[in-house]
């Protein structure tokens, strides 16, 4: 490796572990050095859950108080029968009292064993101090006052210890006749649950604590829960995080020792079953995890982000190879496109660290599996279209040289020029629009060529008869033939006219029937087959027309971008995709690897990848030789791409075998372009399948709480993130190839992300489906302006409104109180976008006041018809 890629290597190490270093830089706050004086305690390791009938284990209490001997000086249980009723035995062993609690929910087979064994354990155990005949039963609604007292009567006349229940502060407040009735009030303080910031939260609690005791100054106060949970959604103006977990602990634990409180943390350790009944922040209360690890120092800095070193050096590690890799092949770039690369590789390896250990939470619903699962996998396809992008970019911008870069030629072609057929495929074209094309052809600046006018299938003879009567005029350069109920499409018809070629004809060229060749066409590019290896020359599709019309200059840039950075890019690769129009193949090659191909309905792309396949090399020159027309409507633009998207996963496939890493068909660069240059498909596919899944979970959210939760952050902000990027890099990539206005850049990328639905709706069906699906064009020419506009965006319509009534009913359901819910709507709402973009495209192709001069003559819609591009 050279010296400056080295350097580069460890630039962009660095930058990441000072990334990570900076993001998790340790908070200051109020330092803890004495014992805590209890913490509420369930004795559930991860591996259990009491909803599912489990019981908690000896050996499992037996290891917990050994880690708590020492740390706290007593705990609190909740039942007396999952297992809890061996803590105060256990604990007698390491010298901690116990406040034992029975479960208690109104129902006499659930209380009365509870209430026994409460009695019984108060009775058996010197080291239960005070018991609990329920928790927050009165506030479940589970227990009326009354039964509450009626319970606490009932043990206090077996036991000879303290007796009460536990019940927030505002139970105490409403029901003076119940704390008439116990012996101390247990009040729970949780100030996250009310929605308090972290800032205030103590103060909030010695608020209310302050307020019993002003209420009930004859009764002592056990505060039976006080804490702040590691993680979970913001309620209101509360945010669940570790740093503000420990902020809040170790604040309260020195209010509490100036003031001579008595209290329970709630909890010792955190409970990962308690994500079914209290979402992600009742798993998180614990002062240690689930594995029993402390979360965080009573003393010094406070990290959000616990072993982030550990973290960092995974994903340093995971993006070591690839970084490695690309900065030992690629010293072509210039150094600012080897940081800038280098520094993304890194990016990419590090949220990836970071979301999946957020996803290996214990606990875990099976719905929440799910969609953890989901959305790995979503956001892997994200990142792989985010680093085929960066790629694409940096090639763009700090490449030093092309490698491989044709001119035209310039020279005047010899009289003994070797022979061209162009190929003509037309299907109910307007006439007057062909005979444009024929007259182009005419008047091309070479000498020896034939032009095939191949009408295919076209019914009315009024269509096709007047161009047969145009072709004899121009000589017997021209030739037209008509083909009724022909096969094949477009590859069908040029597989025909293959046949009736002149045999002297060395080369093939095929335009479209719209299209206006320049004169120098021929003479500019059929030197390039002096070499042997070229199979195919390639000069880029390019329109005219379009300058006053809003909807067609929109789709004019949109293709620009294509050929004037995408194919410039693979053309380094010998990689081009070859289209069917402004192409000129090599006619032996042609046969050698079997015609053109009928089976496919992007015939063109088949063609250059067997062209690939069988060692030819292909030749582009970005130079504009012919323009033809953009598509008319909206529906048309849909349908072409569809159409292309149908046929990319026809062509994957159906070339799998030679695409395959151990293929030696293909070189490297070939494979690469031709996967990755779809894969950005495939994430429309998945961006269809998200939206629809949002959607779904919105429903879910509102309807079953219980079960669904929303994504967390460490999902949605990359996510954002990638949007962001890819709308980055294509406006940066424009401003460097694309020599356009901003606002018409910007229309290019409203008209590519209007395609966004129908290309994800072809990679679907092309992935289950095989032959050619039949795409009908929306027939609604009859109809007004703006109903025409609904129904070429129908489907796109469906899911923009539903996405955003998702993100709306979210705001109004949870907005209140849980700042995740904007959030989460703001990802439906950028989820949306794409639906979006199509109904607007659709309201500027379809509004005249929108656009100028749309009454020009079309081809007809070929992806139905089959013949043309």
């Amino acid at each position: 490796m050279r010296k400056s890629a080295f350097a580069v290597l460890i630039l962009v190490i660095l930058g990441n572990i000072a990334f990570w270093a900076l993001w998790n830089r340790p908070v200051d706050e109020r330092s803890w050095a004495g014992a805590i004086t209890g913490v509420a305690y369930t004795p559930f390791h991860s591996d259990k859950s009491p909803s599912k009938g489990d019981k908690a284990s000896a050996d499992d209490i037996e290891k917990d108080m050994t880690a708590l001997e020492g740390a706290v000086k007593a705990v609190r249980t909740y039942s007396t029968t999952d297992g809890s009723e061996m803590v105060a035995a256990i604990a007698a062993k390491h010298g901690l009292p116990v406040t034992a609690g029975a479960w208690t929910a109104g129902k006499p087979e659930i209380d009365e064993p509870e209430l026994a064994g409460l009695i019984k354990l108060a009775r058996a155990n010197s080291n239960v101090r005070r018991v609990l005949v329920g928790n927050e039963a009165i506030l479940r609604a589970d227990l009326t006052v009354a039964q509450a007292i009626e319970y606490v009567k009932r043990v206090k006349k077996k036991v000879n210890v303290p007796v009460s229940i536990a019940e927030p502060w505002h139970v105490w407040l409403k029901n003076p006749e119940l704390a008439d009735a116990v012996d101390f009030l247990a009040v729970h303080l949780l100030p996250y649950w009310e929605g308090v910031p972290v800032d205030q939260s103590v103060d909030y609690a010695m608020f209310r604590y302050n307020e019993l005791k002003a209420k009930f100054p004859n009764k002592h106060i056990l505060i039976g829960e006080i804490g702040w949970p590691a993680d979970g959604p913001w309620r209101r103006g509360a945010e669940a995080s570790q740093v503000n977990q420990a902020k809040f602990i170790r604040n309260f634990l020195n209010v509490a020792a100036q003031n001579k409180l008595d209290y329970f943390i709630m909890e010792a350790f955190d409970q990962p079953w308690k994500r079914e009944i209290e979402g992600t922040a009742g798993t998180s209360w614990g002062l240690w995890d689930y594995q029993r690890n402390p979360k965080f120092p009573m003393i010094g800095g406070v990290n959000e982000v616990r072993n982030w070193e550990i973290k960092c050096a995974t994903a340093v590690a995971l993006g070591f190879l690839p970084l490695v890799f690309f900065l030992w092949r690629r010293g072509d770039l210039k150094i600012g496109g080897q940081i800038f690369y280098g520094a993304l590789i890194q990016a990419v390896a590090s949220v990836l660290v970071f979301t999946v250990s957020a996803a290996s939470a214990a606990g875990l619903a099976l719905t929440t599996e799910i969609a953890w699962g989901l959305l790995i996998f979503c956001q892997l396809v994200l990142f792989a279209v985010m680093l085929i992008d960066g790629m694409e970019l940096t090639e763009v911008v700090w490449q030093h040289k092309f490698k491989r870069k044709f001119i035209p030629c310039s020279a005047a072609p010899l009289p003994n020029a070797a022979k061209v057929s162009i190929h003509v495929p037309c299907y109910n074209e307007p006439p007057h629009m062909v005979m444009q094309t024929l007259d182009a052809l005419a008047n091309l600046d070479y000498p020896n060529y034939e032009v095939l006018l191949l009408d295919n299938n076209t019914k009315d003879p009024a269509v096709w008869r007047p161009i047969e009567e145009y072709c004899k005029k121009l000589g017997p350069k021209f030739r037209f033939f008509h083909l009724d109920n022909w096969p094949g499409f477009k590859a069908g018809a040029l597989n025909f006219g293959l046949a009736q070629t002149a045999p002297d004809a060395e080369h093939i060229a095929v335009i479209d029937s719209d299209y206006q060749v320049h004169p120098d066409w021929l003479k500019a590019t059929i030197p390039h087959f002096n070499r042997p290896e070229v199979g195919f020359v390639q000069s880029p599709q390019d329109y005219r027309e379009w300058e006053h019309d809003l909807f067609q200059r929109m789709t004019n840039w949109e293709y620009a971008g294509f050929f004037h950075i995408g194919m410039i890019q693979r053309n380094e690769r010998n990689a081009i995709i070859q289209h069917g129009t402004m192409t000129i193949i090599r006619k032996s090659a042609l046969e050698k690897v079997g015609r053109w191909g009928e089976w496919c309905i992007t015939e063109d792309a088949d063609l250059g990848l067997r062209l690939f396949e069988h060692g030819y090399e292909a030749v582009y020159m970005p130079e504009s030789y012919g323009k033809g027309l953009v598509p008319d409507s909206f529906s048309a633009y849909k349908t072409q791409r569809f159409r292309w998207a149908y046929g990319a996963v026809q062509i994957l496939k159906h070339h799998w075998r030679q695409l395959s890493p151990v293929a030696k068909e293909l070189t490297a660069g070939q494979k690469y372009h031709f996967i990755t240059g779809w894969l950005p498909w495939f994430a429309d596919a998945a961006h269809m399948v998200f939206g629809i899944a949002g959607i779904l979970w919105s429903i879910g959210l509102m309807a079953f709480p219980k079960y669904f939760e929303f994504p967390p952050n460490v999902f949605m902000i990359p996510t954002l993130s990638v949007f962001a990027f890819k709308v980055g890099a294509s406006l940066w990539l424009y401003e460097a190839r694309v020599k356009c206005g901003f606002w018409d850049k910007v229309g290019a990328a409203v008209a590519g992300m209007a395609l966004t639905h129908t290309v994800g709706r072809a990679m679907w069906l092309g992935m289950f489906t095989s032959g050619r699906p039949f795409v009908r064009t929306p027939k609604c020419e009859n109809q007004p302006a703006l109903m025409q506009a609904f129904l070429m965006a129908r489907e796109e319509l469906v899911l923009l409104v539903s996405l955003w009534g998702a993100a709306l009913a979210i705001v109004m359901v949870f907005g209140h109180e849980n700042r995740d819910a904007f959030m989460w709507s703001g990802l439906l709402v950028v989820q949306s976008l794409p639906y979006l973009a199509a109904f607007i495209t659709a309201l500027i192709n379809v509004f005249p006041t929108l656009g100028f001069g749309r009454n020009k003559p079309q081809p007809a819609d070929n992806a139905v018809a089959g013949a043309g591009d």
